[in-house]
Protein backbone atom coordinates (compact mmCIF):
# COMPACT_ATOMS: atom_id res chain seq x y z
CA UNK A 1 0.00 0.00 0.00
CA UNK A 2 2.84 2.41 0.88
CA UNK A 3 4.55 1.64 -2.42
CA UNK A 4 1.37 2.37 -4.36
CA UNK A 5 0.76 5.59 -2.45
CA UNK A 6 4.32 6.75 -3.07
CA UNK A 7 3.38 7.44 -6.70
CA UNK A 8 1.10 10.26 -5.56
CA UNK A 9 2.50 13.75 -6.21
CA UNK A 10 2.65 15.52 -2.87
CA UNK A 11 2.98 18.87 -4.63
CA UNK A 12 -0.62 18.49 -5.81
CA UNK A 13 -1.98 16.97 -2.60
CA UNK A 14 -0.45 19.44 -0.13
CA UNK A 15 -2.77 22.40 -0.98
CA UNK A 16 -5.94 20.42 -0.18
CA UNK A 17 -4.30 19.05 2.98
CA UNK A 18 -3.27 22.57 4.01
CA UNK A 19 -6.82 23.83 3.43
CA UNK A 20 -8.20 20.99 5.56
CA UNK A 21 -5.76 21.80 8.37
CA UNK A 22 -6.67 25.49 8.17
CA UNK A 23 -10.37 24.61 8.42
CA UNK A 24 -9.73 22.49 11.51
CA UNK A 25 -7.70 25.30 13.11
CA UNK A 26 -10.42 27.88 12.42
CA UNK A 27 -13.09 25.62 13.92
CA UNK A 28 -10.93 24.62 16.88
CA UNK A 29 -10.19 28.24 17.76
CA UNK A 30 -13.84 29.18 17.37
CA UNK A 31 -13.18 31.85 14.76
CA UNK A 32 -16.20 30.63 12.80
CA UNK A 33 -18.40 31.92 15.63
CA UNK A 34 -17.44 35.45 14.62
CA UNK A 35 -19.65 34.91 11.57
CA UNK A 36 -22.78 34.85 13.70
CA UNK A 37 -25.97 36.84 14.11
CA UNK A 38 -24.75 38.20 17.44
CA UNK A 39 -21.55 39.59 15.91
CA UNK A 40 -23.51 41.00 13.00
CA UNK A 41 -26.03 42.72 15.26
CA UNK A 42 -23.22 44.29 17.30
CA UNK A 43 -21.80 45.88 14.15
CA UNK A 44 -25.10 46.39 12.37
CA UNK A 45 -25.01 50.20 12.27
CA UNK A 46 -21.50 50.42 10.82
CA UNK A 47 -22.16 47.65 8.29
CA UNK A 48 -25.43 49.17 7.16
CA UNK A 49 -23.75 52.56 6.81
CA UNK A 50 -20.97 51.06 4.68
CA UNK A 51 -23.51 49.33 2.44
CA UNK A 52 -25.41 52.57 1.94
CA UNK A 53 -22.22 54.42 0.98
CA UNK A 54 -20.56 51.66 -1.08
CA UNK A 55 -23.26 49.19 -2.08
CA UNK A 56 -21.36 47.70 -5.03
CA UNK A 57 -18.11 47.20 -3.12
CA UNK A 58 -19.98 45.82 -0.11
CA UNK A 59 -21.86 43.35 -2.32
CA UNK A 60 -18.64 42.07 -3.90
CA UNK A 61 -16.94 41.86 -0.49
CA UNK A 62 -19.86 39.84 0.87
CA UNK A 63 -19.54 37.39 -2.04
CA UNK A 64 -15.83 37.05 -1.23
CA UNK A 65 -16.50 36.37 2.47
CA UNK A 66 -19.16 33.80 1.57
CA UNK A 67 -16.83 32.06 -0.91
CA UNK A 68 -14.03 31.94 1.67
CA UNK A 69 -16.39 30.48 4.30
CA UNK A 70 -17.49 27.77 1.85
CA UNK A 71 -13.88 27.12 0.86
CA UNK A 72 -12.99 26.57 4.50
CA UNK A 73 -16.10 24.36 4.99
CA UNK A 74 -17.37 26.56 7.83
CA UNK A 75 -20.94 25.74 8.92
CA UNK A 76 -22.16 29.33 8.62
CA UNK A 77 -23.98 29.30 5.29
CA UNK A 78 -27.44 29.85 6.78
CA UNK A 79 -26.26 32.78 8.89
CA UNK A 80 -24.47 34.45 5.99
CA UNK A 81 -27.47 34.04 3.69
CA UNK A 82 -29.81 35.62 6.24
CA UNK A 83 -27.30 38.44 6.83
CA UNK A 84 -27.09 38.97 3.07
CA UNK A 85 -30.86 39.40 3.03
CA UNK A 86 -30.71 41.94 5.86
CA UNK A 87 -27.99 43.99 4.17
CA UNK A 88 -28.98 43.78 0.50
CA UNK A 89 -32.58 42.58 0.37
CA UNK A 90 -34.04 39.40 -1.09
CA UNK A 91 -32.81 39.68 -4.69
CA UNK A 92 -29.30 41.07 -4.22
CA UNK A 93 -28.76 39.16 -0.96
CA UNK A 94 -29.92 35.88 -2.43
CA UNK A 95 -27.87 36.42 -5.60
CA UNK A 96 -24.74 37.22 -3.55
CA UNK A 97 -25.20 34.05 -1.50
CA UNK A 98 -25.69 31.89 -4.58
CA UNK A 99 -22.62 33.37 -6.26
CA UNK A 100 -20.46 33.13 -3.13
CA UNK A 101 -21.45 29.54 -2.41
CA UNK A 102 -20.97 28.53 -6.05
CA UNK A 103 -17.54 30.19 -6.31
CA UNK A 104 -16.38 28.57 -3.06
CA UNK A 105 -17.68 25.16 -4.12
CA UNK A 106 -16.05 25.39 -7.56
CA UNK A 107 -12.70 26.37 -6.01
CA UNK A 108 -12.79 23.35 -3.69
CA UNK A 109 -13.92 21.09 -6.53
CA UNK A 110 -11.06 22.22 -8.79
CA UNK A 111 -8.51 21.95 -5.98
CA UNK A 112 -9.73 18.45 -5.11
CA UNK A 113 -9.68 17.40 -8.76
CA UNK A 114 -6.16 18.74 -9.15
CA UNK A 115 -5.08 16.72 -6.10
CA UNK A 116 -6.83 13.60 -7.39
CA UNK A 117 -5.04 13.91 -10.74
CA UNK A 118 -1.77 13.59 -8.84
CA UNK A 119 -2.29 9.84 -8.69
CA UNK A 120 -4.36 10.02 -5.51
CA UNK A 121 -7.54 9.46 -7.50
CA UNK A 122 -6.21 6.29 -9.12
CA UNK A 123 -5.01 5.06 -5.73
CA UNK A 124 -8.41 5.69 -4.10
CA UNK A 125 -10.20 4.04 -7.04
CA UNK A 126 -8.11 0.90 -6.63
CA UNK A 127 -8.83 0.89 -2.90
CA UNK A 128 -12.61 1.07 -3.41
CA UNK A 129 -12.58 -1.93 -5.76
CA UNK A 130 -15.15 -2.81 -8.45
CA UNK A 131 -18.09 -1.61 -6.32
CA UNK A 132 -16.61 1.82 -5.83
CA UNK A 133 -15.79 2.12 -9.52
CA UNK A 134 -19.32 1.11 -10.48
CA UNK A 135 -20.85 3.67 -8.08
CA UNK A 136 -18.56 6.39 -9.47
CA UNK A 137 -19.50 5.44 -13.03
CA UNK A 138 -23.24 5.50 -12.24
CA UNK A 139 -22.90 8.83 -10.45
CA UNK A 140 -20.97 10.31 -13.38
CA UNK A 141 -23.55 9.08 -15.91
CA UNK A 142 -26.34 11.06 -14.20
CA UNK A 143 -24.17 13.61 -12.42
CA UNK A 144 -26.42 16.61 -13.02
CA UNK A 145 -29.52 14.91 -11.59
CA UNK A 146 -27.71 13.51 -8.56
CA UNK A 147 -25.88 16.76 -7.79
CA UNK A 148 -29.04 18.79 -8.23
CA UNK A 149 -30.80 16.51 -5.73
CA UNK A 150 -27.94 16.78 -3.23
CA UNK A 151 -27.94 20.59 -3.49
CA UNK A 152 -31.71 20.91 -3.20
CA UNK A 153 -31.95 18.45 -0.31
CA UNK A 154 -28.74 18.87 1.74
CA UNK A 155 -28.67 15.38 3.26
CA UNK A 156 -24.87 15.45 3.12
CA UNK A 157 -22.50 18.28 4.09
CA UNK A 158 -21.88 20.83 1.33
CA UNK A 159 -18.11 20.24 1.36
CA UNK A 160 -18.49 16.45 1.12
CA UNK A 161 -20.56 16.73 -2.05
CA UNK A 162 -17.80 18.89 -3.57
CA UNK A 163 -15.18 16.23 -2.87
CA UNK A 164 -17.32 13.28 -3.98
CA UNK A 165 -18.09 15.01 -7.28
CA UNK A 166 -14.36 15.51 -7.88
CA UNK A 167 -13.60 11.89 -6.97
CA UNK A 168 -16.28 10.60 -9.34
CA UNK A 169 -14.86 12.60 -12.23
CA UNK A 170 -17.82 14.94 -12.73
CA UNK A 171 -17.22 17.64 -15.35
CA UNK A 172 -16.77 21.24 -14.24
CA UNK A 173 -19.70 22.61 -16.25
CA UNK A 174 -22.09 19.97 -14.89
CA UNK A 175 -20.87 20.54 -11.34
CA UNK A 176 -21.12 24.33 -11.60
CA UNK A 177 -24.59 24.28 -13.19
CA UNK A 178 -26.06 21.78 -10.71
CA UNK A 179 -24.58 23.68 -7.76
CA UNK A 180 -25.73 27.10 -8.98
CA UNK A 181 -29.28 25.96 -9.72
CA UNK A 182 -29.61 23.62 -6.75
CA UNK A 183 -28.77 26.12 -4.03
CA UNK A 184 -31.04 28.86 -5.39
CA UNK A 185 -34.35 27.93 -3.70
CA UNK A 186 -33.06 27.76 -0.12
CA UNK A 187 -30.74 30.75 -0.65
CA UNK A 188 -33.54 33.06 -1.74
CA UNK A 189 -35.84 31.80 1.02
CA UNK A 190 -33.22 32.61 3.66
CA UNK A 191 -32.48 35.98 2.03
CA UNK A 192 -36.21 36.72 2.08
CA UNK A 193 -36.27 35.90 5.80
CA UNK A 194 -33.31 38.22 6.32
CA UNK A 195 -34.87 41.05 4.31
CA UNK A 196 -37.71 41.20 6.84
CA UNK A 197 -35.42 41.30 9.85
CA UNK A 198 -34.11 44.87 9.60
CA UNK A 199 -36.45 46.22 12.26
CA UNK A 200 -35.85 43.15 14.47
CA UNK A 201 -32.08 43.53 14.17
CA UNK A 202 -32.25 47.22 15.02
CA UNK A 203 -34.47 46.52 18.04
CA UNK A 204 -32.24 43.73 19.30
CA UNK A 205 -29.10 45.77 18.69
CA UNK A 206 -30.54 48.68 20.70
CA UNK A 207 -31.61 46.37 23.52
CA UNK A 208 -28.20 44.66 23.49
CA UNK A 209 -26.32 47.95 23.72
CA UNK A 210 -28.61 49.08 26.55
CA UNK A 211 -27.96 45.79 28.36
CA UNK A 212 -24.21 46.28 28.04
CA UNK A 213 -24.45 49.89 29.19
CA UNK A 214 -26.32 48.83 32.31
CA UNK A 215 -23.54 46.45 33.26
CA UNK A 216 -25.81 43.42 33.18
CA UNK A 217 -24.05 40.10 32.69
CA UNK A 218 -25.03 37.57 30.09
CA UNK A 219 -26.23 40.04 27.43
CA UNK A 220 -26.83 38.07 24.26
CA UNK A 221 -28.27 38.39 20.79
CA UNK A 222 -29.72 35.19 19.39
CA UNK A 223 -31.30 34.13 16.15
CA UNK A 224 -31.64 30.71 14.57
CA UNK A 225 -31.73 30.84 10.75
CA UNK A 226 -32.62 27.16 10.65
CA UNK A 227 -35.98 28.17 12.08
CA UNK A 228 -36.80 29.18 8.51
CA UNK A 229 -36.75 25.48 7.60
CA UNK A 230 -40.44 24.98 8.19
CA UNK A 231 -42.11 21.67 7.33
CA UNK A 232 -43.60 23.31 4.22
CA UNK A 233 -40.19 24.48 3.02
CA UNK A 234 -38.61 21.09 3.67
CA UNK A 235 -41.43 19.37 1.79
CA UNK A 236 -40.97 21.77 -1.14
CA UNK A 237 -37.21 21.16 -1.31
CA UNK A 238 -37.70 17.39 -1.12
CA UNK A 239 -40.28 17.57 -3.93
CA UNK A 240 -37.85 19.56 -6.08
CA UNK A 241 -35.13 17.04 -5.26
CA UNK A 242 -37.31 14.12 -6.33
CA UNK A 243 -38.10 15.91 -9.60
CA UNK A 244 -34.36 16.35 -10.17
CA UNK A 245 -33.91 12.58 -9.92
CA UNK A 246 -36.66 11.76 -12.43
CA UNK A 247 -34.38 11.84 -15.53
CA UNK A 248 -31.88 9.48 -13.87
CA UNK A 249 -34.68 7.10 -12.79
CA UNK A 250 -36.20 7.08 -16.31
CA UNK A 251 -32.83 6.36 -17.93
CA UNK A 252 -32.21 3.47 -15.54
CA UNK A 253 -35.69 2.07 -16.14
CA UNK A 254 -35.20 2.20 -19.93
CA UNK A 255 -31.76 0.57 -19.66
CA UNK A 256 -33.22 -2.19 -17.49
CA UNK A 257 -36.14 -2.71 -19.88
CA UNK A 258 -33.75 -2.93 -22.84
CA UNK A 259 -31.69 -5.61 -21.07
CA UNK A 260 -34.84 -7.65 -20.42
CA UNK A 261 -35.74 -7.76 -24.12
Amino acid sequence: MIAAFSSVSLRRVLPIIALGVLSVVVLALGWDRELSFETFARHYDSLQGFVLRHEGSAWVAFIGVYAAAVGLSLPVGAYLTVIGGVLFGTVLGGAASVLGASIGAICIFLLARWALNSGLGAWLTRRTGPTGRRIAQDFRADAFSYLLFLRLVPVFPFWLVNLVAALCGVGLRVFAAATFIGIMPAAFVFAFVGSGLNSAVMAQSTAYQACLASGTRGCRLTFRPDAAFTPDLIAALVALGVLALVPAIVRRWRAHAAQQQ
